[in-house]
């Protein structure tokens, strides 16, 4: 029979003949913890797959609120949620879009109080919701079906994704109500002037808290004329010295000094002192507050320049100069071109220091002593420096440095400044402001030669204003004729320009105490009309 015969009977395999019972047994034993590996296998699989859900839904909550719910939970809610932040994305793209075009936007919107309360209760009730769905989502994730471990990962990612939304949103409402709350502090006015002729005409006093001064003490006193469509400003300036002004027409002070302010050692930033110490006649009592007594001060001190300049005073502005300070720190310094040498110290004091000259960029303490330094130099003068920084901050504070600088100038400005703005009022001025940095200033300042301010002559002073005025709106020819003044005078309201209007120093060699021009010349910064271009 051959073996390849198929009606042969098969004979077993040596090995398999080999086997036993025994054998068998424990093949089946082998294969046993294979099966059950196998089966963990698939458990953790099982698992692995649950928490990528688990991620992806926390994932899908951060970036696109609402849409977790949308696949895997309540449709109604993340719909809505959706629809409502995509609409907010769409509204922040499109205020970026304008916003870089019109770089004053923001700082607008930013200055509407209004708006602020509701921008501040939206980030408010946004981190709530976005809180809620973060929870919500983290029940659609089904979290009891993890491993302790994992759920442990996923709730500490869960929390540190929801705290960090929620807790950005809410230190931004924060931010947004200090800003609000430093406005409401500062402009404290509760009383909407109308322009006058088209123009707000504002008070700017700088005055000085220092060390051995009781009060504040005006060391300058500015209106600011501004035009109410263009934001054109010229700014009148008048010296702290001035004596023998009248007062405004039928107020307290013109009913105590109708020949003017005669009494003796009495000057223009004396006012306030002799205001505060006589409170009867203001209807005040003896024992009269502080806030009371202040009142009583800048009513006094505003009829006094309202005699002088012939104008309305809408509102007005008092700058603390040792504020001033933490101001120009807090925007990172000011640009100054320091035409001469400027003591820092001196008059009464030993000189510390100088600030030499040269385009150089001065932080908050060196610009203060810029603005006020009276060694080598006149009131004059530095009433002409004071101007140039005045035009360099206006200038240099774009609205970019103001909102990335907000919190350390609101509190600078919380310390420096005060004022009779009501808060209503601040995004008008703030589009004002962001018009007038696009035009020239111009200046008018009632100081020698062109006036005497030991015994000024009132038409003169009054034509000088109504002629700065003219110019500034282009209406010089529209002026009213006045009487030609004095040839002291004329010499003067010439004098620091190159009788062209265009700002240029008559003698660009001659520079006074930091100030190009002199007393008797007259410094270019105090009478023209291009104040950037005099400094």
């Amino acid at each position: 029979m051959s073996p390849t015969d198929p009606s042969a009977p098969s004979r077993p395999h040596p090995a398999r003949a080999a086997a036993t019972p025994a054998d068998d047994a424990r093949s089946r034993g082998a294969r046993a913890p294979r099966a059950v590996r196998a089966g963990r296998t698939t458990r953790e699989r099982a698992q692995g797959v649950h928490l990528r859900r688990a991620l992806t839904l926390l994932l899908m909550t951060l970036v696109l609120p609402g849409s977790a719910q949308l696949v895997a939970g309540n449709k109604r809610v993340g719909r809505v949620a959706l629809r409502i932040w995509l609409g907010l994305l769409a509204l922040v793209v499109l205020v970026a879009l304008v916003a870089s075009v019109w770089n004053g936007l923001l700082l607008k919107l930013g200055a509407n109080m209004a708006l602020l309360g509701v921008i501040r209760l939206a980030l408010v009730v946004l981190a709530v919701a976005w809180a809620a769905l973060f929870v919500d989502a983290w029940r659609i994730a089904a979290p009891g079906a993890l491993q302790r471990r994992q759920r442990v990962a996923l709730v500490t990612l869960n929390g540190v994704l929801c705290f960090s939304v929620v807790g950005g949103l809410l230190f931004s409402a924060h931010a947004i109500e200090v800003g609000r709350g430093f406005v409401t502090s500062v402009f404290t006015g509760e009383e909407v002037t109308e322009p006058t002729a088209g123009r707000y005409n504002v008070l700017l006093i700088g005055a000085d808290a220092g060390e051995g001064r009781i009060g504040l003490r005006a060391d300058s006193m500015t209106v600011a004329s501004i035009d109410q469509e263009s934001g054109r400003t010229v700014l009148i300036s008048l010296p702290r010295n001035m004596q023998r002004f009248p007062f405004r027409e039928g107020s307290v002070m013109d009913e105590q000094f109708p020949d003017g302010f005669d009494c003796e050692g009495c000057y223009l930033n004396g006012v306030t002192t002799w205001a505060t110490d006589h409170p009867d006649l203001f209807g005040l009592p003896a024992d009269a507050s502080h806030d009371q007594l202040f009142d009583a001060g800048m009513d006094a001190t505003i009829s006094a320049i309202e005699g002088v300049t012939d104008l309305d005073v809408n509102y007005w502005a008092m700058v603390d100069m040792r504020g001033f300070e933490d101001l120009v720190d807090a925007v990172g310094g000011v640009e100054l071109n320091v035409r001469g040498r400027i003591p820092i110290g001196g008059v009464g004091a030993p000189i510390s220091g100088y600030i030499e000259p040269g385009v150089q960029q001065l932080d908050g303490y060196r610009a203060l002593w810029f603005a006020r330094s009276r060694a080598d130099s006149d009131d004059y003068s530095r009433m002409a420096r004071q101007k140039c920084v005045m035009s360099a901050m206006l200038q240099q504070m774009d609205p970019t440095t103001v909102l990335t600088s907000f919190g350390q100038i609101a509190d600078a400005g919380a310390n420096m400044l005060e004022t009779s703005i009501p808060p209503g009022e601040v995004d008008r001025f703030v589009d004002l402001a962001l018009k007038a940095r696009n035009e020239p200033i111009s200046t008018v300042s009632i100081v020698p030669p062109a006036v005497n301010t030991a015994d000024p002559d009132m038409d003169v002073v009054h034509q000088m204003i109504a002629a700065g005025i003219a110019g500034d709106t282009g209406e010089a020819d529209e002026a009213p004729a006045t009487e030609a003044p004095s040839t002291e005078a004329a010499a003067g309201s010439g004098s620091g320009s190159s009788g062209s209007g265009d700002g240029e120093a008559a003698a660009p060699d001659t520079v006074t105490g930091g100030s190009i021009g002199s007393r008797d010349e007259g410094y270019s910064a105090n009478e023209t009309s291009d104040l950037g271009s005099a400094c």
